[in-house]
This record gives structure tokens, sequence and C-alpha cells, in this order.
């Protein structure tokens, strides 16, 4: 379980990444509704920081007990 808490974040990392690249391909298209894509990948940003900073203090709480 804590290699999967490890694993993870970067996989919010990733698909922030595809969303980012999504939405600069709909934007070049002249598609309507690029900017959802974007509001998505900040979303994955957000979330990544956020597991980032959870598992630091799940690991900080391991080492007390």
């Amino acid at each position: 379980m804590n290699s999967y808490l490890k694993i993870i974040p970067y996989i919010y990392l990733a698909a922030a990444l595809f969303f980012i690249y999504s939405g600069i391909v709909r934007y070049g298209e002249g598609e309507e509704g690029f900017w959802l894509w974007f509001v998505i990948a900040a979303l994955c940003v957000f979330m990544f920081f956020f597991r980032m900073r959870f598992a630091r203090r799940f690991n900080g709480r391991k080492d007390e007990n």
C-alpha cells in the first residue's frame, strides 16, 4: 500500500501533462471549450501537491509511532 501512495501523485502529473497537451491541440484547432482541459490540468496539478503533502504527513505520523 505504501508504494501505491508513492506512485499515484506522479500519475496525476502525467494526467496534467496529457490535459495540457490536449488543451493546446484543441486551442490550435479552434474548438470551443478548450479551457476546460486547462482547468482539469490545474486540478491534476493541485491533486499532485495535495497527495505529496498527505504522503509526507502520513510518513511523519508513521515515524512517530
